[in-house]
């Protein structure tokens, strides 16, 4: 559902994903239409779930972190 909400076509999001037919993209899409706001709120819970346990993961092992942001810093992105 992010690729869609991130305004993805079914097309593009059928071709990123090449064990999904477009049918089952659009079936996908039909149902969180159709369910919207209990979709959309089960996937803020999710995501707050994983915050808080990277957050977690982070305090755990902040050398770890440094390293990877370092790291991160030194790679070039293709991303704006």
């Amino acid at each position: 559902m992010y690729a869609f909400l991130r305004g993805a076509s079914p097309e593009g999001i059928a071709h990123s994903f090449p064990l999904i037919t477009l049918e089952e993209v659009y079936g996908a899409i039909a149902f969180y239409l159709a369910h919207q706001a209990e979709i959309d709120a089960y996937l803020r819970q999710g995501e707050s779930e994983f915050d808080a346990l990277r957050q977690k993961v982070r305090q755990a092992n902040p050398l770890l972190f440094r390293k990877l942001e370092e790291a991160r810093q030194q790679t070039p992105t293709s991303h704006p």
